[in-house]
């Protein structure tokens, strides 16, 4: 009951009746004799407790999904700092096959300003390797291990006793995963056991 309520419901002894209290309840309020329930008032009394009863079990409901809630924000919320550069590093993955492919075509050449080029571009590469590396990037080294759908992208299968069947013969590309999440799955060809 409200104070207010109860405020409201002193009678002039200043003792406390209640919000509908008729003469017989004060009277009986300062006799000190409880008067009987009637049939109206347990089941307004019934009434009250199943509304309560209602409105506890959707507190409790609606805590429970506050909570969850808050531990779903949270989780978003690392996984949004934990992959804050997937973007970007996304469009470096491209930039590091172009490194991959100069320092291919220089191959051996034994040209003195060929090979001071090579250097300098293996410089950058390396750098840049590096920066990736400690921003997350992760290179999926596939060459001679067992073919693996999660990380590797089958383009064709070659016949071979060289490597066991379902290992992969040859890397053509290489796939990236920033931490446990995969960017690009790497190219690969997949050993076959050669037709007897």
């Amino acid at each position: 009951m409200k104070t207010e309520e109860l405020e409201a419901s002193r009678d002039e002894t200043g003792e406390p009746g209640t919000p509908e209290a008729g003469p017989e309840a004060v009277e009986a309020a300062k006799t000190g004799e409880e008067q009987p329930l009637t049939a109206e008032a347990i089941a307004e009394l019934k009434s009250q407790a199943a509304k309560a009863k209602e409105h506890w079990g959707l507190l409790l409901r609606t805590t429970a999904d506050f909570d969850n809630f808050r531990k779903r924000a949270a989780r978003e919320r690392q996984d949004a700092i934990k992959f804050a550069n997937e973007a970007l590093l996304q469009k470096l993955i491209p930039v590091l096959d172009n490194f991959d492919m100069a320092i291919a075509a220089g191959g051996d050449s034994k040209d003195e300003a060929v090979q001071s080029l090579q250097a300098g571009v293996n410089m950058i590469l390396s750098q840049l390797r590096t920066a990736l590396t400690e921003a997350g990037l992760e290179e999926i080294d596939a060459a001679g291990k067992k073919f693996d759908p999660n990380f590797h992208e089958a383009v064709s299968q070659q016949e071979t006793a060289d490597v066991p069947e379902g290992h992969v013969v040859q890397q053509l590309r290489k796939g990236y995963k920033l931490r446990e999440r995969l960017l690009r799955p790497a190219s690969v060809i997949v050993a076959r056991k050669p037709v007897a």
